[in-house]
């Protein structure tokens, strides 16, 4: 099946469903609309640039520089309303758009952010506080300050509880509380990001540029999501839908100084009378990143393209928008190998690398990709569906996806893939909220996705060719008691893996093949590569929680949630180098799938100058997996094609910690905010005693505090609006909890960062803003560090001088900056 006909299909989908749903609602159901003007309480003027909110409905409006804003096309029902500005307390309140027509609202001036809102793994849009499961959730202004981040997970790994494992300034996997990889559901815009998380320099292929709001899920209580999700959930966030009547857009720039990353954007939505459309089309690249220790650190270099396209309704009967979007990426390899001499970088020059040649300052400089590299390319298509239907919403969000991941790794065959991937996945996603009555909210639905991957023409093979189908039937209830929220559910999942035998033949050519021809197993030069496989794991997974406001000030929060993961197919299946890891993986087809019991408790303070938290989580792991290094009985690692050897093994395991955040704001304009976050991970073996080298866990992140001190200026100076100015200090405690046997991991330094950031908007007479600039300074003191969540830490030579100080080290001091220009191509109205 072609993409075309694929994309046909999808198309019809939509537009099927969209008939269907448009004639199901009731005949009596017309267009509603809501206007109203949002003005500062204290003084009464009208605030421009407040943002209307119905998320639920991905509906939205901005208020003109009459403070006056207009929402049409609304459907009957009753839906939460929420209305923002910097610098200002957040209004949410639920409304009735069948009887209310106007919404006046005032603001207040308030140094506290709170009243944020989430519609990630609940039933409606819900504020944090009332919902008893861990999240955390940030918006653009965040995002568009965090302008130093290499991709969308660096942007949001300082957030509490969240971390990433890097390979490189590009390359980053999401880890919350301590679980990352297959772990860890990442969405966009709802729908499962599929792109060989197993790998472990398999990054997020998604435009950063696309992303305006991210929502974080802290441990496997979100039931929407399925077997992966034991860990938590990242949902990335396109734009929403502008105005009615509006055609808006953006050109912005980013330039950093430590790499030279040129990073540049363009962006049009539009929409006339409820028919939504839009565009970003990205593109950025850099050089090789560089700190004192190892000045440039070689094919650390990238370059991508990224484009979207989005169009959809917004009528009364519902919202359905329809996505395409292209991910491209070429991303060097590192390797680490140094001259012995000099500590310089080497590269491979020959394919018996007998000799290496020493890079020279003019590559290390060059924007331009070496031979060995990756080319990743993601093509998605997705429709994301809100009907009103009968009493309630059905909501239906079907997806495609197509990953193509090839490494080159063969110095004198440039055009000779060593790892040559594709895998296509279908996802769908159908569930129903409605009232049961009394207060009740409930939601029931079923979802999965089903996958078919294939090896390809390559010369290293990890992994074998596969199909995977996943389903997953769920029930989630909700119902507040005046102060006190419930909430609970319950799922039950499947997911059946085929894998196909495959035989390599050592001899038909330069290369290793993909043996296709008759009686491999009598062959000559014909050697097994994969076994079939045909395995069925389920689970049911569960949660339960509650959430108590003893008052606007205080809350306790508490969770206890049951998750359940099936093995991958690398777990399960790898025999294989993986060139970009610089791995040669073994899986295990015994394994059992994981299953979990997570407890979380919370308690929040918010006082008119401070607010106060304090979040405790503990997380007992049943059959968890995890890789270990295999060593010759010298202790030398095994070496297996060029790769050292990683094997993965099952244990019980336990993970807990905690996170708390204090924020002072003596003045409504200043804010001084210190969060501390700990993660503890221990291999509880099997039975007996586990030895000291092996009673940590790989891959946890050590004691890590973040204090900022901040001066918003909402109001601004002059023609300066929402100017800000912060000074950040993060502190990273030595991690001598590691996992050391067999030389897996080793023993990481404590080290203090400093970053700064400056920025503002430019407005005219009118109120207009003309241009914004976010300036962001990271690791300004220039340290030399290594975190223990890099994979390069552990790339260098196999055997190195003594004295020396293996691996590579994280990036210096980087000064960015960040220019947007917004424009309005709105057609001009009638006075």
């Amino acid at each position: 099946m072609t993409i075309k006909i694929r994309l046909l299909g999808l198309l019809y989908v939509f537009l099927l469903s969209t008939i269907i749903a448009n004639a199901a609602v009731k005949k009596d159901d017309e267009s509603g609309t809501i206007t109203g003007t949002v003005t500062d309480k204290a003084d009464g003027k009208p605030i421009i640039g407040a943002s209307v909110n119905i998320p639920d409905l991905r509906r939205g409006s901005i208020t003109d520089v009459n403070g006056h804003f207009t929402l049409n096309n609304l459907p009957k029902g009753v839906y939460l309303v929420q209305v923002s500005y910097l610098g200002y307390g957040t209004f949410n309140q639920k409304v009735d758009f069948s009887k209310i027509t106007t919404l006046d609202v005032q603001l207040q001036a308030s140094s506290l952010e709170e009243g944020e809102v989430v519609i990630t793994g609940v039933s409606k849009a819900t504020e944090i506080k009332r919902d008893p499961v861990p999240m955390v959730a940030v918006g653009k202004t965040y995002l568009d300050q965090r302008s130093a981040a290499g991709n969308v997970i660096d942007m949001i790994a300082n957030l509490p509880g969240v971390s990433a494992v890097t390979t490189g300034p590009n390359v980053s996997k999401p880890f919350i509380h301590g679980l990352g990889y297959n772990r860890v559901v990442t969405l966009e815009d709802g729908i499962r990001q599929e792109g060989q998380q197993w790998g472990d320099e398999h990054g997020i292929e998604v435009d950063q540029n696309s992303i305006d709001r991210v929502e974080v899920i802290k441990g496997p209580a979100s039931l929407s999501y399925g077997s992966d999700a034991i860990g938590g959930v990242v949902n990335l966030i396109t734009p929403p839908p502008v105005a009615d009547g509006k055609i808006l857009g953006s050109v912005q720039g980013t330039y950093g100084t430590n790499n030279g990353l040129l990073n540049g954007s363009f962006r049009l939505y539009g929409n006339q009378n409820g028919l939504v459309w839009g565009t970003i089309l990205s593109a950025k690249e850099a050089k090789d990143y560089q700190n004192e220790h190892d000045g440039r650190v070689y094919a650390t270099n990238f370059k991508e393209k990224d484009a979207r396209v989005m169009v959809g309704l917004n009528k009364s009967w519902g919202t359905s928008y329809l996505n395409a979007s292209l991910f491209d990426d070429q991303q060097a390899i590192p390797d680490g190998s140094r001259d012995s001499a000099s500590r310089r970088f080497t590269k491979q020059i020959t394919e018996d690398d007998a000799t290496r040649q020493i890079v020279s300052p003019s590559e290390l400089n060059s924007y331009s990709i070496p031979v060995l590299h990756q080319h990743v390319q993601l093509y998605r298509i997705y429709s994301n569906s809100n009907f009103n239907l009968g009493d309630g919403n059905l909501i239906v969000n079907l997806g495609y996806q197509y990953s193509h991941r090839r490494e080159f790794t063969h110095p004198e065959d440039a055009s000779v893939a060593g790892l040559n991937l594709h895998l296509t996945t279908y996802t769908y996603d159908f569930k129903y909220n409605f009232n049961t009555g009394k207060g009740y909210e409930a939601t029931v639905g079923i979802n999965g996705q089903y996958q078919n991957n294939t090896i390809g023409d390559a010369t290293d093979f990890p992994i074998p060719a596969y199909h995977q189908f996943d389903i997953g039937p769920f029930l989630v209830v909700k119902k507040s008691f005046g102060k006190l929220d419930l909430s609970g559910g319950g799922r039950f999942d499947s997911r059946s893996f085929s894998g196909q035998a495959a035989y390599i033949d050592t001899l038909a050519g330069k290369f290793p093949q993909l043996y296709t021809g008759p009686n491999p197993g009598s062959t000559p030069n014909v050697v097994p590569q994969f076994a079939a496989l045909n395995k069925t794991f389920t689970g049911f997974n569960g949660s339960f929680g509650a959430a108590y406001n003893f008052s606007r000030q205080f809350l306790l929060k508490a969770n206890i949630a049951r998750g359940f993961r099936a093995p991958s197919i690398a777990e399960l299946s790898a025999n294989g180098p993986d060139p970009g890891s610089q791995i040669y993986h073994v899986g295990n087809s015994n394994f059992k799938p994981e299953f979990s019991t997570q407890e979380d408790v919370g308690a929040f303070l918010t006082l008119p100058n401070v607010s106060l938290s304090v979040e405790l989580f503990n997380n007992n792991i049943q059959n968890y997996i995890f890789q270990q290094q295999e060593l010759n009985p010298d202790g030398s690692p095994i070496i297996t094609q060029g790769y050292n050897t990683f094997t993965y093994v099952q244990s019980k395991a336990r993970i807990n910690g905690g996170e708390f955040s204090l924020d002072i704001h003596p003045y409504t304009w200043l804010h001084f905010e210190n969060s501390l976050a700990l993660t503890y991970g221990q291999n509880l073996g099997t039975g007996g005693r586990v030895p000291d080298s092996l009673k940590y866990l790989p891959f946890i992140p050590p004691l890590h505090t973040h204090s900022e001190l901040r001066g918003n200026f909402s109001k601004g100076f002059g023609s300066l609006r929402n100017v800000y100015a912060m000074l950040g200090f993060d502190h990273f405690s030595a991690q001598n909890r590691f996992f050391s046997a067999y030389g897996t991991e080793t023993y990481t330094a404590g080290y203090n960062l400093l970053s700064a950031g400056l920025g503002g908007e430019l407005v005219d007479k009118s109120g207009k803003t003309v241009i914004k600039l976010f300036i962001e300074g990271t690791n300004l003191a220039n340290v030399n560090y290594q975190s223990n969540m890099s994979r390069l830490k552990y790339f260098d030579n196999t055997v190195t001088a003594p004295g020396v100080q293996r691996g590579i080290f994280n990036m210096g001091r980087n000064i960015s900056f960040k220019v947007v220009v917004p424009f309005d191509l709105s057609p001009r109205t009638k006075s």
